[in-house]
């Protein structure tokens, strides 16, 4: 592999990617053939066939999944490179790989708005998943930073908080629970719950809360959508328990109500992690810096509500190591 190309590796990377010649010949820019022939040099060097043709289905051989990973890491190198001497030289852009839990997706468009007003040349890639599905793809190392409400406590982090995460329990405006005031949670073991998935921090937080304090809820459906639960709760197909971040709107036009539940809101941190191992570029970088000093204040400013009675509580099983509170 002595004298093999960045040129090759970035290819090769490419059709692993996609699973696709042609695919990956549109992102380069390149002809097919020309992306054909940069793998057949490329495999030639590893002495190993790293693609096999099943029909019109492209798959890696065990070397060639192995190569990939390299590939991957040599064309991160490349672009870390690119983005520091960039920085050397004045210059304010780069690309920023950005991963969030679902229940964020609601104000990072907003966080995102204002950074690259700040930073117009920089380019976003932004994923969007539940926890399981973000943790993963935190330690592939595929995002710079994560934004989310727990921590991972089987990662080495560094996680930082930058936010208030305020959780509420939440109904149809003419539930019968809604106006009540100083309602005990215990009287909520009667009611139908319609509750987030396996694997969603939202779900680990409420089954956190109703653990604590001893009390059974009734699951009476399970959704992967936030918007999901909260058509389900405005139809009247039960109560729910999700972020404050998720319903501004909704509370806004008077289409879901605040159940006041003794004891709740509860209100815990978004934090902004990143892998304790990463060097983050000067992008990821800056960007972090933003969300520590305005991230709070751009997500009032979009959610559009105010907090109710507060009640801070630590992270949910969180764990890790990280600064500003509970780590990875």
């Amino acid at each position: 592999m002595r004298n093999a190309t960045l040129r090759q590796l970035r290819v090769f990377a490419a059709v692993a990617r996609h699973g696709s010649f042609t695919r990956a010949a549109r992102e380069l820019h390149l002809t097919q053939p020309a992306v054909s022939q940069q793998v057949k040099l490329l495999e030639e060097q590893a002495g190993l066939a790293l693609i096999e043709q099943v029909g019109r289905k492209i798959h890696l051989t065990a070397a060639g999944a192995e190569l990939v990973r390299y590939a991957q890491q040599a064309n991160d190198l490349m672009r870390e490179a690119g983005e520091s001497l960039a920085a050397l030289r004045g210059l304010k852009r780069g690309e920023l790989k950005l991963g969030a839990v679902s229940t964020a997706k609601y104000f990072v468009p907003s966080l995102l708005a204002a950074f690259v007003n700040m930073y117009p040349e920089v380019t976003i890639k932004f994923s969007v998943g539940n926890r399981k599905e973000i943790i993963e793809q935190l330690a592939a190392n595929d995002t710079d930073l994560m934004i989310m409400g727990r921590p991972p406590r089987e990662l080495d982090t560094v996680a930082e908080s930058f936010a208030q995460h305020p959780q509420v329990i939440i109904a149809a405006p003419d539930h019968p629970l809604a106006g009540r005031r100083h309602i005990p949670l215990e009287r909520l073991s009667r009611e139908a719950f319609v509750i987030r998935e396996e694997g969603s921090g939202t779900r680990a937080s409420m089954e956190h809360v109703f653990r604590a304090h001893g009390v059974r809820f009734r699951a009476w459906m399970e959704a992967s959508s936030n918007e999901t639960i909260k058509q389900s709760v405005m139809a009247g197909m039960g109560i729910s328990f999700l972020s404050l971040h998720t319903i501004g709107l909704e509370l806004a036009a008077g289409k879901l109500a605040i159940l006041n539940v003794a004891g709740l809101p509860i209100v815990r941190d978004w934090f902004v992690i990143h892998l304790r191992e990463k060097r983050l570029s000067p992008i990821a970088a800056a960007f972090r810096g933003f969300l520590l000093s305005d991230g709070a204040r751009i997500i009032r400013d979009a959610v559009g509500v105010d907090l109710p009675q507060r009640r801070r509580q630590p992270p949910a099983g969180s764990g890790g190591s990280g600064r500003g509170g509970p780590g990875g």
